[in-house]
């Protein structure tokens, strides 16, 4: 297991808070307590894996959402673990189905995902956050553990993989992954929420620092090798990415991560693009969502709402040249086939997509 599913909390970034109350505090502190049953392939599970039996609810706007939405579309889960998406913004009470007609999920028939939560726990007093598997038949919960969540799709659901999957979490490296993705985990996809929601400068310098820190790190690491563990793809690619395609358009400005863009750090930035263009990444990052998601709920850092009309987004096309450095993106594997038609992201708010598909 993970390192960082001892830690995983859910997250004040996607959990939705009560009227009056901001996301900065003194020095940022994630929320540890999350649902964390597990969905398992043996005979005793509380939770089985059977397809169908579960939806997975997400919102393309949040960072450790799109983890899952990654890994399911790689692995070919999409018939066995349906999805429902939230919209990209909430209010107070919870994460809604604003995308759906009638602002219900045409599945679970709630309009708000505090509901299933309330199924599994009457007055569920934590936080409200994605992404979230639900049983269908009884309309409750089963986990909002994201960093088990993703584990549990490559090593639980594998009877469903598709043929060709890759092998996100292969057992032979499964240290050296988890290794990484727990400093990944502190100092990045964390360490830009604690530089964001930071209330007081010394905390706000000590998280700065961790992550142009590790940055710099993975850049040395990445120099010489295309992936960050192994010849292949991993689920430390997966978690390292989807901090990385909200750096420039988020993270540098509205949270004040403004060292380099990651344009500036030319490793990471060729790496990314790299992710970005290879099936599974970039026809799953919808920048309209992720923009809109943080400078419209973050009231407190962004008093106005307005969303910044950019940073231009064509470069997340343009050559990256990693395949020089070897490699191969799913090892014996295959891509993933063509994002189903209720599942793409629409061009315009991801512009580079035609450019990649």
């Amino acid at each position: 297991m993970s390192p960082e599913t001892a830690s995983a909390a859910h997250d004040a970034d996607t959990a939705p808070r009560d009227v009056g109350r901001g996301y900065v505090e003194d020095e940022y502190e994630r929320d540890m307590r999350y649902l964390d049953d597990r969905i398992r392939a043996c005979d005793d599970a509380d939770w089985p894996v059977q397809p169908g039996r579960y939806r997975l609810v997400v919102s393309r706007a949040c960072p450790w959402a799109h983890r899952s939405i990654i890994v399911r579309r790689l692995l070919g889960l999409e018939q066995a673990l349906p999805m429902g998406i939230a919209g990209p913004t909430h209010d107070w009470r919870s994460w809604t189905f604003d995308l759906d007609p009638g602002g219900v999920d045409p599945v679970l028939q709630i309009p708000r995902l505090r509901d299933a939560y309330e199924a599994r726990v009457p007055g569920y007093e934590r936080g409200i956050t994605v992404p979230a598997i639900v049983d269908v038949p009884t309309g409750a919960v089963v986990t909002n553990d994201f960093g088990q969540i993703t584990l549990d799709l490559s090593t639980e659901w594998v009877a469903h993989h598709r043929a060709g999957a890759p092998q996100l979490y292969p057992e032979h490296l499964r240290d050296e992954i988890d290794e990484v993705a727990e400093l990944v985990f502190r100092d990045v996809n964390n360490g830009v929420y604690r530089a964001g929601f930071a209330g007081t400068a010394p905390a706000y310098q000590q998280a700065y620092g961790a992550l142009f820190t590790r940055l710099d790190w993975l850049s040395d690491r990445l120099a010489t090798q295309r992936y960050l563990v192994g010849d292949t793809i991993t689920e430390a690619d997966v978690r390292l990415f989807t901090t990385l395609v909200r750096f420039d358009a988020v993270y540098h400005n509205h949270f004040k991560c403004n060292r380099s863009k990651l344009t500036e750090m030319p490793v990471l930035w060729a790496y990314a693009r790299d992710l970005f263009q290879t099936p599974g990444f970039g026809d799953t990052t919808d920048f309209v969502h992720i923009k809109r998601h943080y400078y419209e709920v973050h009231t407190d850092i962004n008093p106005t709402g307005i969303v910044p009309a950019g940073p231009e987004l064509a470069g997340w096309a343009s050559p990256h040249f990693r395949e020089e450095l070897g490699g191969r993106p799913f090892g014996d594997g295959t891509a993933p086939g063509p994002v189903a038609p209720q599942e793409q992201v629409a061009r315009e708010h991801n512009p580079a997509l035609p450019a990649v598909a």
